[in-house]
């Protein structure tokens, strides 16, 4: 059972967020082991079990990036730990971007700091307009193969740059 069966919610790159956290609540109240202690051993470890499932998936459908990694991965189109090769274009453009925050860094420069990161921001923007319709309007069986390898690639490039902020804090 994948975690949007678990949620019974159909397969989605971008699931409603009130859906999400109203089906987390409810099978977080129907499978709470707190309610199963009377219960046989069986029972009360189905429930732990089922309460690790409901809140692995809750927080993977509160990341976005975390549900286009795991709708990809029930689509057999990305491996856990892959080493995607990025164009090497953007890489270029990137490795280059990296190089001026480093340096604006060690110089204690926030204001190219906060420039390059304003840059790095737009990419992302940048990157997502092109596979933004895919992305919200995802239907399982209907997206082709091509579509989902263009969330793909946008999840590889977005990740990259994530990668780079996250060096900031």
């Amino acid at each position: 059972m994948n975690y949007f069966e678990l949620y019974n919610i159909p397969v989605s790159l971008k699931p409603d967020a009130q859906t999400i956290k109203n089906k987390f609540y409810e099978l977080s109240r129907k499978y709470h082991p707190d309610f199963f202690t009377n219960e046989g051993e069986d029972a009360q470890q189905y429930a732990l079990e089922q309460s690790a499932l409901i809140n692995k998936a809750f927080a993977i459908f509160n990341n976005e990036s975390e549900t286009i990694k795991y709708v990809l991965q029930l689509n057999n189109l990305i491996e856990e730990e892959e080493k995607y090769t990025l164009s090497p274009n953007f890489l270029m453009d990137v490795m280059e971007l990296n190089e001026q925050l480093l340096d604006a860094k060690m110089e204690g420069d926030t204001t190219t700091i906060e420039n390059i990161t304003t840059q790095i921001h737009n990419l992302q923007s940048a990157i997502y307009e092109p596979i933004k319709s895919i992305v919200e309007n995802y239907q399982e069986g209907n997206t082709t193969q091509e579509e989902l390898l263009q969330v793909k690639e946008y999840y590889f490039r977005k990740k990259y740059l994530t990668r780079i902020l996250a060096g900031l804090s």
